[in-house]
């Protein structure tokens, strides 16, 4: 009797984004953003408009490609990715975002990528691996991803790292370590601590009005 085996393979398909967008004429550049876990690209979208000098910039709320209904509601949701097959899905996300920037820039205008949660992977990851050389990078309440930073191949913009005191999933200590080896790169990145948890506060608002008034 022949001995049956399961293979799993990893095949690739093609599938749709859903990408909020901010048109402005002559835009100072793209502000893109990406939201956190269980989030949708409305709630990111907020987040953007509300900075300060926003409003000269085209802005870009891209939605996770895993979408699911929140609980027992109907209420569509979203998350950029798992553990299960997480290169691939690494990939697939940078080819998104790749798609996205083409779609929606219409020159050399600068790019400047923001994350919450667990967007702020994504936002370097498009940053350090997407075809566009970013000019920022503002990460809120999350932490580099570890095979950039082990990369010596990896170039980072300007980075804005910013932690709630009081946040119990973005540690004090990864804030630090991330900090740490940035500079061991040698790159200078810019860190605050703002006073709240894990949540997007009027404190880090400002602090990406500052990042992207320096920015151009």
């Amino acid at each position: 009797m022949a001995i049956a085996t399961v293979r799993t393979l990893s095949v690739r398909a093609p599938t749709h984004g859903r990408v909020l967008v901010r048109d402005v004429g002559s835009p100072k550049g793209l502000f893109v953003g990406f939201h956190g876990y269980k989030e949708t690209a409305e709630i990111q979208m907020d987040r953007l408009t509300g900075v300060a000098g926003a409003d000269q910039w085209t802005l870009v709320s891209a939605q996770g490609l895993n979408r699911f209904y929140s609980g027992q509601t109907q209420d569509v949701v979203a998350a950029w990715m798992t553990r299960q097959d997480r290169e691939d899905a690494i990939r697939d996300n940078i080819d998104y975002i790749d798609n996205v920037i083409d779609r929606v820039r219409t020159g050399d205008e600068p790019v400047v990528f923001t994350g919450f949660s667990q967007g702020v992977a994504m936002a370097f990851r498009a940053a350090v691996r997407g075809r566009v050389r970013a000019s920022g990078v503002i990460a809120v309440g999350g932490d580099v991803p570890p095979e950039l930073l082990a990369d010596p191949a990896s170039r980072f913009p300007r980075v804005l790292l910013i932690r709630g005191a009081a946040d119990q999933w973005h540690t004090a200590k990864q804030l630090a370590a991330d900090v740490a080896a940035l500079r061991a790169r040698g790159d200078e990145p810019e860190a605050l601590i703002h006073d709240g948890g894990h949540e997007w506060t009027v404190d880090v608002t400002a602090a990406a009005g500052r990042f992207l008034a320096a920015v151009v």
